[in-house]
């Protein structure tokens, strides 16, 4: 690993933050993240928040601290278009030798960032933060962020790193890369492991919300999981094979109860099975090649990942 130390005592570091109604923690969102980076690392830096379609009065905060702030810019979105499309609008007007992406709700602690740059600076391209602990959070959330993690760890055809969110440091030719994708369901995530460098994984508990109530619902976690799954995994595409096989293993079951036992069951249950099962199978089939269809449906249109409505 090369060390870079040299080449980064002046250097400018980029902090993208998605909001969306943290109304409630934007002002210490700013103040916090720039204590740490005033008071630990000295260094030029830009805080980018992006504005993800806020309906309370977070984009009002958010330009009173950039009036006491010349550091802070402001992305306004048009609309909701998400946490990781936010992220990527961030990205996209990030100008920084080094790039961060933090929640706005401060569960990811800004005084983590000293440990990232200095991973940065002895040369990693990329230094995932991974949570050893989640404080604040419910037994359920834990359990299903658990599950995410590890379904989406085994199934990847990529080695996508378990317990860990957007919360990473990226150099500036990583995050040059992730500019030039354009793929329009993203999955930072999965991006920011797929394109390789040098990658390296620092631990941290994450802490409870400053304040306000998680945007992140069970029905956001389903669609990131999609867009990871269709993203960056072949098993969807390989599902209707295995299940095949499981329809023709179940058929010779069928078949072998019925010549060993045939008066031990109805004759119409066999074949009231099969049809079911296989009608199951069927539309599970048509339903993935929809998923992938959309996505190719969805990269024709070539419609903006974002729109911006304004920059402050």
């Amino acid at each position: 690993m090369t060390d870079r130390t040299e080449n980064t005592q002046d250097y400018l570091l980029s902090i993208v933050i998605p909001m969306f109604n943290e109304e409630q923690g934007a002002s210490e969102c700013v103040r916090r993240v720039a204590r740490v980076i005033e008071e630990s690392l000295g260094c030029r830096y830009e805080l980018i928040f992006v504005n993800d379609g806020s309906t309370d009065r977070t984009l009002e905060i958010l330009r009173q601290e950039k009036e006491q702030n010349p550091h802070v810019k402001i992305i306004d979105l048009s609309r909701n278009f998400g946490h990781q499309t936010a992220i990527t609008a961030g990205i996209d007007h990030a100008n920084g030798d080094a790039l961060i992406v933090i929640d706005g709700d401060l569960q990811d602690p800004p005084e983590v960032f000293p440990r990232l740059i200095e991973k940065w600076k002895a040369g990693a391209d990329i230094v995932h933060a991974r949570r050893t602990a989640r404080h604040g959070e419910s037994a359920f959330t834990r359990f299903r962020a658990a599950m995410f993690y590890r379904i989406m760890s085994q199934i990847s055809s990529i080695d996508i790193p378990i317990d860990v969110g957007d919360f990473r440091l990226m150099s500036k030719r990583v995050v040059n890369q992730l500019k030039a994708m354009k793929e329009t369901r993203r999955y930072v995530r999965g991006l920011a492991t797929w394109v390789g460098f040098n990658q390296e994984t620092i631990d941290y508990e994450r802490e409870a919300r400053f304040a306000g109530t998680p945007s992140y619902t069970l029905k956001t976690l389903m669609g990131l999981a999609m867009s990871g799954i269709l993203g960056f995994s072949i098993i969807p595409m390989r599902l209707g094979i295995y299940l095949g096989l499981l329809v023709i293993t179940t058929s010779f079951a069928f078949g072998a109860y019925g010549v060993v036992l045939p008066a031990m069951a109805p004759s119409w249950t066999p074949l009231m099975v099969a049809l079911l099962f296989v009608g199951g199978l069927q539309l599970i089939c048509t339903g993935l090649i929809g998923e992938y269809l959309y996505l190719v449906l969805d990269g024709v249109r070539q419609r903006p990942v974002y729109i911006v409505k304004q920059e402050y």
